[in-house]
Formats: C-alpha cells, structure tokens, sequence
C-alpha cells in the first residue's frame, strides 16, 4: 500500500500517523480512523479543549486557568 506521504507499508501492516490517525493495509487498500476520542459535551462558556499531538488525547481545561481540569460529560471518536 502507498500512502498519502508516499510511503509504502506491507500488506496487514497497521501505524499511526504524525496526525494521530491509525491506519491499516490490506489487500483491498488503506484504512484510517483517528486513534482519539473527541470531548463534546462540557461547559464551552468556562472551558475549552486543548490537543496534546505528543499523547494523541485531548485535555479539557478552564479557560482561565489550564491547571484546572472540566468534567466532560460525552466523547465521540
């Protein structure tokens, strides 16, 4: 399989991308889904989400004070 970066991969061979995206190859092509849950239900008035490339997670924190974590309520991905 080639790749959008123009790598090649072996068949039933699996990675994750610098996007945080894991993928496979098989015969029938390359698979991609992303490796993270996205947080969706938390109070956006007081907090916001800030994603972290290096652990390929999101961290909810207070606005205005980011040593403060916010309770999410529901996640998607």
């Amino acid at each position: 399989c080639l790749d959008g970066e123009g790598k090649v991969h072996e068949f039933d061979s699996n990675w994750r991308t610098e996007d945080c995206n894991d993928c496979s190859c098989s015969r029938s092509g390359i698979g991609c889904c992303t490796s993270y849950a996205t947080p969706v239900d938390y109070d956006e008035e007081k907090c916001e989400s800030i994603f972290n490339k290096e652990t390929c997670s999101y961290k909810v924190v207070e606005k205005n004070d980011h040593s403060k974590e916010c309770p999410v309520h529901s996640w998607v991905g």
